[in-house]
């Protein structure tokens, strides 16, 4: 069979090759990184567990180092329930009792060999083909009672003490994924039931892991007008449980933001929460741009800083679409080295978004700015507004009355901002004396006060 290297590749095949394409830095950036991924036993029962043994698999086979925490309480109600036996709950944990701890047993050892079994799966034409998973558990926790809350005897339920790292540690640098039950063992040989989410979080931060993956019941953290909040710093986080600005948080959300902000504090980068029911989750969280869920970090990923000779590359990245559309004059790369100390950029998780450049004409106490870009992805994000604050600060810092910009295509927004449509006469004049009359930009000038 002969094929034509010259055929055009299927809109399907292109969409791939791009994905492919775009996924590169982070499966980079990803290898040899420590991820604990947490999940209730709610993936288990509803079948979910396969799919996501497939991708546990592929993050192994890039170079992740992946710690699962898995509860079972589904499979411990399922269990009670069998057994005719009430179950209470505080605060959204149980209360084991002596029953209730001995289906805790129960439903550990089978769900613990319910995921060793997927994750040992290698049939041939699956995605676990070739796969060859070593998975390692042990008492890595080590747990104390919970005690008596609010008059109530949690009884056999306790929280994390201590996580033995330097054992996980050893189990990862042999290959192996680690399963955490949410089970732990105190110094006398007591055994207790605990949340999860305890384990996950106090595992992440004791192995200082890199991510920390929530799989839970909704998207994530719902936004104040509805949709998803892809991003929640720290301190809006915590203001988000003290029930500030009126917003309502979903359960789920409230159970798990807790340890997810306790494990920003503990130095964890990056801590997601993303839906259980979505198929591939942690793979379009983990290998997209804007993800799936909610990403909480200790701070804001966007931050705007001066331009450095390293962005030069990603500059003319960004501005090549708006230079080929004739949105913005061109610019070489020589000229932009030479330049590039006039450049703001603001920078999202290592990508650069957004730029903008200030060139000061000092005799008439005017500054221009020029080469204002953002990302197609990024431009609801308010960061062309964050651009002009920037520039009009960096302005009046240096003495400028007025700043003006140059326009073929963005005249409305700039007016939307403040600026006034002036003519040629209003440019400082050795502007006025490079004015191109074909290209016929429109003149825009703010006073700055």
């Amino acid at each position: 069979m002969c094929l034509d290297a010259s055929a055009p590749t299927s809109p399907a095949n292109a969409t791939f090759v791009d994905w492919f394409r775009s996924a590169a830095p982070y499966i980079h950036a990803f290898r040899g990184r420590t991820f604990v991924i947490a999940c209730g036993g709610e993936v288990v029962a509803d079948g979910r567990f396969a799919a996501l043994s497939h991708d546990l698999n592929l993050l192994a086979a890039l170079g992740v180092r992946i710690v699962l925490a898995f509860g079972t309480r589904p499979q411990i109600d399922a269990l009670l329930t069998e057994r005719k036996h009430r179950t209470r709950y505080h605060n959204g944990v149980r209360v084991t009792d002596a029953v209730a701890l001995k289906c805790v047993k129960e439903a550990v050892g089978a769900l613990r060999a319910d995921i060793e079994s997927s994750l040992s799966t290698g049939l041939p034409n699956s995605p676990m083909a070739g796969a060859d998973i070593r998975v390692s558990c042990g008492n890595f926790v080590t747990a104390k009672p919970l005690g008596v809350i609010d008059g109530v005897d949690m009884l056999h339920s306790g929280e994390v003490r201590k996580i033995d790292a330097a054992a996980i540690r050893a189990a990862l640098d042999a290959g192996a994924i680690v399963l955490l039950p949410a089970l732990g063992y105190s110094p006398t040989g007591e055994m207790f039931n605990i949340t999860v989410e305890n384990v996950a979080a106090r595992a992440a931060i004791a192995l200082k892991a890199d991510k920390l993956l929530f799989l839970v019941d909704t998207l994530g953290v719902e936004a104040m007008r509805g949709g998803l909040l892809r991003e929640l710093p720290l301190a809006e986080g915590e203001r988000l449980l003290r029930g500030g600005r009126g917003r309502k948080v979903a359960e789920d959300i409230r159970l798990f933001l807790p340890h997810a902000l306790a494990a920003c504090r503990g130095g964890v980068g990056r801590v997601h929460l993303v839906s259980r029911h979505l198929d591939g989750a942690l793979l379009l969280e983990l290998f997209t741009r804007d993800g799936v869920g909610t990403m909480v970090a200790r701070h804001s990923l966007a931050h705007l800083r001066a331009a450095t000779i390293e962005d030069v590359g990603a500059v003319l990245a960004l501005i090549a679409p708006l230079e080929a559309d004739g949105s913005l004059v061109k610019r070489g790369r020589e000229l932009l080295e030479m330049e590039i100390d006039r450049f703001s950029v603001i920078e999202h998780d290592g990508l650069i978004v957004g730029c903008a450049a200030l060139y000061p004409y000092p005799r008439a106490k005017a500054g221009e700015l020029a080469c204002l870009a953002v990302h197609a992805d990024y431009r609801d994000a308010g960061h062309g507004a964050s651009l002009l604050e920037a520039i009009e600060t960096k302005a009046r810092t240096a003495k400028m009355e007025r700043l003006f910009v140059l326009t073929t295509r963005t005249a409305h927004w700039f007016i939307e901002h403040g600026f006034s449509e002036a003519g040629v006469q209003a440019l400082p004049a050795a502007k006025q004396a490079m004015y191109n009359w074909q290209r016929r930009s429109k003149i825009l000038v703010k006073t700055l006060h």
